[in-house]
């Protein structure tokens, strides 16, 4: 029983402690003193009504703290009530004037959007990570949940909640109460949310504490499925509607997406193009000291392309309006008529350049009535951000330890073709064609190549690969790089290459081998260019950008790299991947080849009155207490 315990404890020890060793000065963190914050991505946090709205010709009202997001059966009985409480103001980001919804708290407003027999597993988001720390002893008060209204923009998050604010509190408190710092785990959007929140820290804190309060504060920062230079996808929800799987039509989810400040959040931008600070609090007393300068280098120019792998959105232009063109207008600027010739459609292409600037949203503003709404959002709270544009590249964060960990291999959208479909607003476009990537190539939806600049792999079905993995660009100029099979190995198919140089701006591609059969997970490690700062990059094959936080693979991960890192044997900078075990019971299982349980070093038979097959006998040895030593 002892050992049991001994075993468990050192993997509670993995989920929450980081190494110390690598600030030069020898000390050892206590475990017990760190937790664990998650930022939650789109749509991955409930919001409750906070309104009592009647619905007519529906039995079911909603009521304060009725589950709004998401409560399917009140959207299929009620969808006119349900988009109330969801929709915000397109240019204010207020509340519908009958019904308001906020965001709920704690962890059990990002576990499952929708509980239920049925509709729970479908909507589960971070359960099973909070299973696995329960599953292990994780104390209660050292995992910490902070949602947002993911509706919202950034600089609305504050204004209306002081999100940012309570973030920092977070932060306070946990160190209060638990002694320690903190790790972040952020996923999807949270990525961007946290982003926000360092470059707001600036303006609260002196910059000579700034620093030291994100090392007080902050040891760890795993970035999980960041999409760093925006997702395709985006552009089909704004243009044409994306459902989420949602028993709603395509319109609808465009109407209800496009009232979202936050979805422009998302949107692809260049990673050639940057903004200047437009003030500096403790310089300048918080005043203007000038217009915010976009600017774009050379490379922006040459390759127009704005470091994606294709043009972004291709789009025609109807060379007339009104009811035959758009049922819903009937006025035809005569501006917009002098390139049309002979009532043929003009066929425009932009890239994420021009997406983010704006240029696309003025083209096909007098076409689209919710282009001078996003146009409008884009300007006020993105470009002329005083804190941030979210729309520009990001720089590694002054954080001890940065993971950023995503899926690949997947066939990602990368690029898309719109007609008018003449049909009225919200149904006024439909894709005509989509442009992939995957496994280096770039094919249209019929199946046809498509020219381009394709990324050496793809991304994870959600975010282009170029956009995931423009954190390797927070690397140096030298990089250890392994391959290693996702599922417990014995070390055969472990490929290693150190020292591989690095350029920065480009893409670093592992000269490895790989199996058709075999799932792999390739590690970039560099712990040298920055003295007591790591950097690491997992890629995950066909890991799903959604369900990645479930993922067994990336807490076996986590939990491993963290093992290392407390242990005062530990010699080696990040966890050797030589060789990978069972860790829970739930790994091992029955080998009918050989009639034994399989990995006989680490699980054993062992009957359980209530177990109904020979896999669910099979447990783990807990006679070895060594068992985590084979990974220092």
């Amino acid at each position: 029983m002892a050992k049991k315990r001994l075993l468990c404890l050192s993997v509670l020890i993995a989920l929450l402690a980081v190494t110390a060793g690598d600030s030069g000065d020898g000390s050892e963190l206590d475990y017990s003193k760190l937790s664990g914050i998650i930022i939650p991505g789109f749509a991955s946090t409930q919001l409750r009504a906070w309104s009592i709205l009647d619905c007519p010709y529906s039995p079911l009202d909603f009521n304060p703290l009725d589950l709004v997001w998401l409560d399917t059966t009140k959207l299929l009985s009620a969808v006119n009530c349900w988009l109330k409480c969801m929709l915000l103001d397109p240019y204010n980001q207020t509340d519908h004037p009958d019904c308001k919804s906020r965001p709920d708290s704690g962890l059990s407003g990002i576990t499952e959007l929708d509980p239920g027999y049925i509709t729970g597993p479908l909507s589960s988001v971070w359960k099973e990570w909070i299973k696995w720390c329960i599953e292990f002893g994780i104390e209660a008060n050292a995992i910490m949940a902070v949602p947002y209204d993911w509706r919202l923009s950034p600089s609305m998050l504050e204004e209306r909640d002081l999100y940012f604010h309570k973030l920092k509190l977070t932060f306070e408190t946990a160190f209060k109460l638990r002694g320690g710092p903190s790790l972040v785990f952020a996923h999807s959007l949270g990525n961007n949310v946290f982003r926000y929140f360092l470059e707001w820290l600036k303006l609260e804190i002196a910059p000579k504490h700034y620093i030291q309060w994100l090392d007080q504060h902050i040891h760890a920062y795993f970035a999980v499925a960041a999409p760093l230079l925006g997702a395709t996808e985006t552009i089909e929800a704004t243009l044409s509607g994306f459902t989420f799987g949602l028993p709603v039509s395509e319109g609808t989810a465009r109407l209800m997406f496009n009232s979202f400040a936050s979805s422009l959040w998302m949107m692809p931008f260049s990673k050639y193009c940057r903004t200047d600070n437009k003030y500096c609090k403790h310089f300048s007393g918080g005043k203007h000291v000038g217009t915010p300068s976009y600017h774009c280098d050379e490379k922006e120019f040459k390759s127009n392309l704005s470091g994606w792998p294709t043009k972004i959105i291709n789009i025609e232009i109807p060379s007339t309006l009104g009811f035959d063109a758009y049922p819903s207008f009937s006025e035809i600027p005569e501006a917009n008529l002098s390139g049309m010739e002979c009532g043929l459609p003009t066929q425009l292409s932009f890239s994420a350049r021009e997406i983010a600037d704006g240029s696309f949203f003025k083209a096909i503003e007098d076409y689209d009535p919710d282009s001078k709404r996003l146009l409008y959002q884009l300007e006020k709270s993105y470009l002329g951000d005083p804190v941030l544009n979210p729309l520009t590249p990001w720089d590694r964060p002054p954080i001890k330890n940065v993971f950023c960990i995503y899926g690949t291999n997947s066939k990602t959208k990368v690029g898309y073709y719109f007609a008018p479909s003449g049909k009225p607003y919200p149904d006024n476009w439909i894709i005509t064609d989509v442009v992939y990537e995957y496994e280096g190539s770039l094919f249209s939806r019929s199946g046809n190549l498509v020219e381009g600049n394709p990324g050496a792999i793809s991304g994870d079905e959600t975010v282009p690969y170029n956009s995931l993995s423009w954190c390797k660009n927070w690397m140096g100029p030298k990089v250890n790089i392994t391959r290693a099979p996702q599922q417990e190995h014995d070390g055969s198919d472990v490929q290693i290459d150190l020292n591989v140089e690095h350029q920065h701006g480009e893409d670093i591609v592992p000269n490895m081998t790989r199996s058709p059969r075999v799932k792999y997970i390739t590690y970039y490690e560099d712990s040298e260019s920055l003295p007591g700062k790591r950097t690491a990059v997992w890629e995950l094959d066909k890991a799903n950008h959604r369900n990645i936080v479930r993922s067994p693979v990336l807490m076996r991960e986590l939990w491993l790299e963290m093992w290392r890192d407390i242990h005062p044997d530990a010699k080696s900078q990040f966890v050797t991947k030589a060789k990978r075990g069972p860790l829970r019971d739930e790994d091992c299982y029955w080998d009918y080849g050989k009639a034994r349980c399989a990995w006989a070093e680490y699980c054993e038979y062992r009957y359980v009155f209530g177990d109904v097959h020979l896999g669910q006998s099979c447990r783990l040895r807990y006679t070895s207490a060594d068992l985590l030593l084979h990974y220092l």
